[in-house]
């Protein structure tokens, strides 16, 4: 009795929900309000944001990379990586895969906050005003499915920039000292794709899958905490919008929690994706982390999570920086704003 009274409940709950939003958006001008010039705004702002801040950092990005992934270089730290890199591979092994980021960054981050947005404008016809209770979990829940949907569609592109972005590099690794030049060249983003597929089959552009949806949770996190933070600020301020430096200094609050609650899957992610453990590639994600943690111990899970957060955080905070002062330039110039 009390179950069907419960799921009867939940039935005409989730119709009511259902209901509102679809007559709110009916009124509001239907789907054509998902396709609007807003949310195209916030992706193309949110995408051209993500391009610029990583192109300012990239150097750190590449040393995370190389921290996460080469496990027999005496480097332990950002700058010993760096010096390494500048010694055996000059300043271009600083800036290797830089191009192919700049357009799986610019396709991810559009995706993503085109996504983000179009969820977040549904959520607002069902919940109602931003000052309900549930608004946390909204942010949470609407960043999740966002990340989801990214993963999906980009991870072959992300797979394809980790092998471009370590190519030629000079690792320590038994399983590069094994193969050495003999390992496949790639040109170009493309040319990698058809090479994966051609040698190691078509399910390998979905390598490190698992932890990056579970990696979905970063972003969610990340937007969660940004979003409350900004509203926080905006209402003590009493302000419409906030300066180019809160934004920073929310931006890098909100990567920095994000990132040291979801370092490890990312240091898995990492690995999977370059293609030089083999044998961890086989394995479970929980296998995974327990072959890390039992032959190169728990702190391994950590390893570069030093450049991690400096690079993570510097980019996160200039990204939401760029990213709102684009939306709120382009909405007054539309008469928008």
């Amino acid at each position: 009795m009390t179950h069907s009274v419960t799921q009867s409940y939940t039935k005409s709950s989730f119709t009511l929900i259902t209901n509102k939003c679809s007559s709110e958006m009916a009124k509001a001008g239907g789907i054509s309000n998902l396709l609007s010039y807003s949310n195209l705004v916030h992706a193309v702002s949110g995408a051209a944001g993500s391009v610029f801040a990583i192109s300012v950092f990239f150097p750190l990005d590449t040393v995370r990379t190389r921290l996460q992934v080469d496990d027999n270089r005496d480097a332990k730290n950002t700058l010993q990586m760096c010096k390494d890199i500048l010694r055996e591979e000059g300043l271009s092994g600083l800036f290797q895969g830089w191009r192919s980021l700049q357009i799986t960054l610019f396709v991810s981050s559009f995706i993503y906050f085109y996504t983000y947005n179009t969820l977040k404008y549904m959520s607002n016809f069902a919940m109602g005003d931003e000052s309900t209770p549930w608004i946390l979990i909204t942010d949470l829940c609407c960043a999740c499915l966002a990340g989801i949907v990214n993963v999906l569609i980009t991870t072959p592109l992300w797979v394809a920039n980790t092998r471009l972005k370590l190519q030629g590099a000079n690792f320590h690794t038994t399983q590069y000292k094994k193969e050495g030049k003999a390992r496949i060249r790639y040109d170009g983003m493309m040319d990698c794709l058809l090479k994966i597929i051609h040698d190691e089959g078509i399910e390998k552009l979905w390598g490190g899958t698992v932890p990056s949806l579970l990696l979905a949770t970063n972003p969610a996190i990340q937007f969660m905490v940004y979003e409350a933070l900004k509203r926080y600020f905006k209402k003590t301020f009493n302000t419409a919008d906030l300066s180019a430096t809160m934004y920073f200094i929310i931006g890098a609050i909100a990567k920095a929690v994000a990132t040291v609650i979801t370092y490890p899957l990312q240091i898995i992610q990492s690995r999977l994706r370059a293609g030089y453990a083999k044998n961890e590639s086989t394995q479970s994600l929980m296998e995974n982390m327990l072959y890390m943690i039992r032959t190169k111990g728990f702190l391994a899970l950590y390893k570069g999570l030093e450049s991690k957060l400096i690079q993570t955080v510097l980019t996160a905070a200039l990204m939401f920086l760029t990213y709102e002062k684009i939306a709120s330039f382009i909405f007054k110039v539309m008469g928008m704003g």
